[in-house]
This record gives C-alpha cells, sequence and structure tokens, in this order.
C-alpha cells in the first residue's frame, strides 16, 4: 500500500476560508524514478499510475484542478473558465471550490490570496517566467491592490545547487539593478542564482509586502521533493495548490 500522502502547509495569514497546499513525493503509486506521487503526465510516467496519484491528492481538494500546459512564460488564466490543459503559468480564481494549480520540480511555486480570500492565485515561476513577468501578471489578474495581497513561496532549488550562465543574469538586472544582489558568481559566466530572492524583490518592486515561505530546497531533500536539476528532465512534478473553500 502506498504511504500516506506528505502535503506542506503555507505559514501564512490567510483568512480561514483560504486553503492551500504543496504536495511532495510522498504517498503515490510511481515506481523508479517517478516514485511515488508524480503528477505530471508529459514526463514519460505510467499514464495510469499518474491518475492514481491525482485522484489521491484530489482526495484532499473539493475538486480535480485546474491543470495547466506549463511553458515557461508570463500567461495567467483564469481557472473558473479555463480548460484543463490550457497553455499558461498561473491561474487565479475568485469562486469558491475552484482549485489553482502549478506543477514544479525546482522552479518556484508562488501562491496567492487577497487578504479579504476573495481572489487567490498561482504562479509558476522558474527563472524565464520571474523575468517575463509571472508574478506581476499573476497580481494583475487578481484584480486587487497589491498592498492586500499575500503569497506563499514554496519549495525549489536553493542558490546553492542552482548554476546559471550570464543570460539569466542579464535578464534580472537589466530590469532591475538591485537584482545583482541574487547572484554570487562561480566562474567565468556562471552564477548562483536565489530564485527566492529574486522573487521577492519583483513582489516588492510590485507592492507586496506581505511574503511568506522560502527556503525549502528541492534539489537537497530527495525524500520529499522530486528535482529536475538532479534526476534529469524526466523527473516527477509536484504541485502547488490553492482555493476557496464553501
Amino acid at each position: 500500500m502506498p504511504e500516506s500522502l506528505e502535503l506542506i502547509l503555507p505559514d501564512w495569514p490567510a483568512p480561514r476560508h483560504v486553503r492551500a497546499c504543496f504536495s511532495t513525493r510522498v504517498g503515490g503509486v510511481s515506481q523508479g524514478r517517478y516514485a511515488a506521487l508524480n503528477l505530471a503526465t508529459h514526463v514519460g510516467d505510467d499514464p495510469q499510475s499518474v491518475q492514481q496519484n491525482r485522484a489521491r491528492l484530489q482526495a484532499h481538494l473539493p475538486a480535480g484542478p485546474c491543470w495547466l500546459e506549463q511553458v515557461h512564460g508570463a500567461t495567467v488564466v483564469d481557472a473558473t473558465h479555463a480548460a484543463n490543459g490550457a497553455r499558461a503559468d498561473g491561474a487565479i480564481s475568485r469562486q469558491a471550490g475552484v482549485v489553482c494549480a502549478v506543477m514544479t520540480a525546482d522552479c518556484l511555486p508562488v501562491l496567492f490570496c487577497t487578504a479579504d480570500g476573495r481572489a487567490v492565485g498561482a504562479a509558476h515561476a522558474g527563472w524565464r517566467g520571474l523575468a517575463a513577468g509571472v508574478l506581476e501578471n499573476t497580481l494583475t489578474a487578481l484584480q486587487a491592490a497589491p498592498t492586500g495581497v499575500m503569497a506563499w513561496l514554496g519549495p525549489a532549488i536553493s542558490q546553492t545547487a542552482f548554476e546559471v550562465g550570464t543570460e539569466v543574469r542579464e535578464a534580472f538586472v537589466g530590469r532591475l539593478p538591485a537584482a545583482a544582489e541574487a547572484f554570487v558568481a562561480t566562474g567565468p559566466g556562471k552564477w548562483h542564482a536565489d530564485l527566492y530572492l529574486l522573487a521577492r524583490q519583483r513582489l516588492r518592486a510590485a507592492g507586496v509586502s506581505q511574503i511568506f515561505g522560502g527556503g525549502l530546497c528541492t534539489y537537497s531533500d530527495s525524500r520529499r521533493f522530486f528535482s529536475a536539476r538532479r534526476d534529469g528532465t524526466q523527473s516527477g512534478r509536484m504541485a502547488g495548490l490553492v482555493w476557496i473553500d464553501a
């Protein structure tokens, strides 16, 4: 029998009727490199195993999530009306019982809610999405003053494990010079990038001051997390989920 699901609950002062969680790799039926709770259909895992994993997760949710086809961009959709498989990297909802979801395996999942609990959102923020403005676009889609929005940063690859090239650094520093603080040189044209700091900088620049989470490394914790950088692109995927409780 599979282990029980091991879900991470955000530690943030969200309204009581806002619910959120982040799945770990613990508690599914997938085998091998996908063990155990892989939620992605596009990484080569057995489709029936993925469906069983999603069903196990859905038992903790009010409905099936709005699964996106994530493309490392900045498009954000309304999960209330979007079809499963919509090409986007963020989703919002103002309707109770609609689950916004993003899948990750090193990229940064960012969950949002308004202080009054009337709107929630989720964004898939790898470096490309961050640079393209996926966080800012999610905030715009929430249709709320940024000062009244809180964000939670879920598990992602830590700075010491995330080496990138100069083009990544330039993509951020060219828009926000303070982003230079998020990069540590490791050699000619190589840098360690801090996704958490980059996200916090972008959120603060957009007017969000209530930022929580951060610090859980997907690369170093192989028991709980999948990691594409550690295990290869066919690694399994986890999910960050948020919804308004009916």
